[in-house]
């Protein structure tokens, strides 16, 4: 081969002009492009077991060290120690909550975080009534021990 100037008059390829309507001055045309397939890469969001398990756990031992005074009068710190089950399960309770947020879930009759509706005051207002009514009776009961 002796070096010299190329070629250009090349018979079996067409002409530019002939491939210029398979291309967009973008890149190919959108009918050459396979469908984009949106898979997600993050596994469903979910309660493991090592979230549970203390949060139950914290719940037993409180609702048990609120019981037990209760039931069988243990004399003076009775009420000292149910008022501590009773703020024992109470934590556990807000912790099983935010956890429970944390991976997606929402109370009955609330919105999904993030979908951007507005809660309904009915079932707030229902919400803290049972609460209210809950901590009442609770203190109620346990102010009956002294």
């Amino acid at each position: 081969m002796e070096a010299g100037p190329r070629d250009t008059e090349q018979h079996d390829v067409p002409p530019p002009r002939q491939s210029a309507g398979r291309l967009s001055p973008d890149g190919p045309d959108e009918q050459d492009v396979a469908p984009e397939v949106e898979v997600e890469l993050r596994p469903a969001r979910r309660l493991r077991i090592w979230q549970l398990a203390p949060i139950v756990m914290l719940a037993a031992v409180g609702s048990l060290m609120f019981a037990f005074p209760l039931a069988f009068e243990f004399g003076d710190g009775g009420a000292v120690v149910a008022m501590l089950g009773l703020l024992i399960s109470g934590c556990a309770a807000g912790w099983g909550m935010m956890a429970a947020r944390r991976v997606g879930h929402t109370w009955p009759g609330l919105p999904a975080r993030g979908s951007g509706d507005r809660p309904d005051w009915r079932v707030i207002a229902l919400y803290v009534t049972m609460g209210a009514g809950l901590v009442a009776l609770a203190v109620w009961r346990v102010a009956r021990l002294r």
